[in-house]
């Protein structure tokens, strides 16, 4: 394998855990480095089937594997508060033994921005997303960090919030930031391990793979320059490809994943992530491809 590239699986909340205990250590027997899930309250065509919630689907995960990471990608503040968040995360952290990865951004359009709203309530702005996400990230770093937090802020307060014994890892777990706007490119900067892309959402239907690898280089350049502009080493922060939202399609073939996984490498990336297949969605692949890929794609780099 190469040093430095990772590869690991997303596992959508979509099955009843007499069937995804089995998916969960599944992915642990094939050697991901890490499963991932969605933080939603429901998701594009997956909203009229089962779909779970992340934190207890993680926690059985946790109790039903042993050595992989386990994470979501990626919460948001669209029904999130920090002081819950950073209780159940300090409990998922204890029961998974400091396996816990947060995939955190702003969050979009979808139906979490619009459950808990009134009908006559408008979903926030992209602008009022960045607002909240901004308040958002160090109030969970702190509550993550220390033992007792009070904060006045203009969306979230905290009044003495206790969080003993904190995290596992230590000082807290480790935040993945997803992020391509200029301010959430700095919180990623100042509070993120790693840094998350899908890359650009506008060349998914109509771009070319050519087109999207400059956009993402962009986007890397970016983060670079965040970085820089606080001076910290971009080379301290572990990059996360989500893959299935670029023209690409990594897991058509397993040469189609080898050549796609070599060109992101060389951009900088240390982490692929790709989808448990889901037959008859847009995450439909062969198991057997998939499963090669799993065991054998990064071995082929270099």
């Amino acid at each position: 394998m190469v040093i430095g590239m990772r590869l690991s699986t997303a596992i959508l909340p979509i099955h009843r855990w007499s069937e995804g205990r089995k998916v969960w250590q599944r992915a642990e027997e094939l050697g991901f480095h890490a499963a991932y899930t969605y933080d939603h309250l429901a998701w594009r065509t997956f909203r009229d089937g089962p779909w779970f919630g992340a934190v207890p689907t993680l926690t059985a995960a946790a109790a039903a594997t042993e050595r992989i990471r386990l994470g979501t990608l990626v919460t948001s503040p669209n029904f999130r508060h920090p002081v819950t968040l950073a209780k159940d995360l300090i409990t998922l952290d204890d029961v998974a033994d400091g396996r816990i990865t947060l995939g955190i951004g702003a969050g979009g359009n979808g139906f979490d921005a619009t459950t808990l709203r009134r009908s006559d309530e408008e979903p926030w702005t992209p602008r009022e997303r960045a607002d909240h996400f901004a308040e958002f990230v160090p109030l969970l770093d702190r509550l993550l960090r220390e033992p007792s937090v009070t904060h006045e802020g203009e969306f979230y307060s905290a009044n003495e919030a206790r969080n003993i014994p904190g995290c596992v890892q230590r000082p807290r777990l480790p935040f993945a930031v997803a992020a391509t706007g200029p301010r959430g490119l700095k919180l990623a900067a100042q509070y993120g391990q790693a840094w998350v892309t899908t890359g650009d959402p506008k060349l998914f239907e109509e771009g070319t793979p050519a087109q999207s690898v400059e956009a993402i280089r962009g986007q890397l350049k970016k983060l670079g320059t965040a970085c820089e502009a606080i001076g910290r080493d971009v080379g301290e922060l572990d990059k996360i490809l989500l893959t299935g939202f670029t023209p690409d399609r990594p897991l058509e073939s397993f040469d189609a994943f080898v050549d796609f996984a070599g060109t992101h490498f060389e951009l900088g990336f240390t982490e692929i992530v790709i989808h448990w297949p889901i037959a008859d969605s847009d995450f439909a692949a062969d198991e057997k491809v998939f499963e090669r890929i799993a065991t054998e794609g990064l071995s082929q780099l270099g």
